[in-house]
């Protein structure tokens, strides 16, 4: 029995990740990018530490067919924290903002996408530190 879960075919998958590199049904990006359901967008951005309200304007700015649930935001190599209020102020634009590394942000959000759900990932990519 295959329990793979059908996303159709015009949905936004996020297929890689990698130093410097995230793979959005296999469209390199190699800058922070926001992945949507049905699109993909560069978000010019840069320190997660440096974020403001202002870097989440895309949240007003996207016509969705229904609002975010969740905004996965990943932030690199290592999760890093956002202050409390930027975290608020993203709520009061409509999705919890949910912080992670970019690697479990990609992973989640390909299984929130494949249950359905109205979400987005907000993405700086993996850099080395080496």
């Amino acid at each position: 029995m295959d329990v793979t879960p059908l996303i159709p075919s015009d949905r936004k998958v996020i297929t890689g990740y990698g130093p410097g590199i995230i793979r959005v049904n296999d469209e390199a990006f190699q800058d922070p990018v926001v992945v949507w359901p049905t699109q993909t967008a560069p978000w010019a951005v840069g320190d997660p530490q440096a974020l403001t309200e202002t870097d989440f304007q895309f949240l007003t700015d996207t016509a969705m067919d229904e609002p975010l649930e969740v905004l996965l935001i990943g932030t690199g190599a290592r999760m890093q924290f956002i202050p409390p209020a930027l975290r608020e102020a993203i709520r009061k634009l409509g999705p919890v903002a949910d912080i992670m590394d970019t690697g479990a942000a990609c992973r989640t959000y390909n299984v929130l996408l494949a249950e359905g759900r109205p979400i987005a990932a907000a993405l700086l990519p993996v850099v080395n530190d080496s």
